[in-house]
């Protein structure tokens, strides 16, 4: 499967990483973008940097010469994790300034999968009414609403049960996060 990672200024970039440290490259092909602003948030949330999976593409925000700028080459899954609330209005009104957006749109018009975690509390009627737009386009909106009832005992943990539930909408079998009520091996 070809994944399309997109990491923007929203505040959880640890979530962008447990996402790239669950996936495989050896089975998939992974691309990844990052806003402007999502260089300053990576460096003042994770010390060590952005680490990509081996064999991982990274692509320049402004690049239109990425392979998902046209239809004609669609990725298979798109995620946007964190997603900024302006990111998430910029594709609900098919602004697509940049590779990230137009990326998006891509996914929204070929009818493939478009992943979105914001992470934005409160919000506000015009968040709501961007997140209807998009879910009537087709995306799946995955907010950053991690679940607590396994008992995490690390914000890596903590991460991890949103990203299993990203994984799962990828198709992508993970074990990083107990299942409600399952039954322990």
């Amino acid at each position: 499967m070809k994944i399309f990672v997109a990491i923007t200024g929203a505040t959880g970039a640890l979530y962008a990483q447990r996402l790239l440290d669950n996936l495989d490259s050896r089975e998939h092909e992974i691309h990844v973008v990052l806003s402007n602003y999502a260089h300053q948030v990576i460096a003042g949330e994770l010390p060590g940097g952005l680490r990509l999976p081996e064999g991982a593409r990274q692509h320049a925000l402004k690049s239109m010469n990425a392979p998902f700028a046209s239809g004609s080459n669609p990725p298979d899954a798109m995620v946007i994790i964190p997603c900024t609330m302006g990111t998430l209005g910029r594709i609900a009104h098919g602004y697509s300034e940049d590779v990230l957006l137009r990326a998006a749109d891509v996914c929204l018009k070929e009818k493939r999968k478009l992943i979105l975690v914001p992470r934005e509390t409160p919000l506000s009627l015009i968040h709501v009414k961007n997140f209807e737009l998009l879910l009537l386009a087709g995306a799946t909106i995955l907010p950053a609403n991690p679940s607590f009832y396994t008992n995490p005992m690390t914000l890596a943990d903590v991460a991890d049960t949103v990203v299993s539930r990203v994984l799962d909408h990828l198709g992508v079998p993970n074990k990083l996060a107990p299942r409600w009520q399952e039954e322990l091996e």
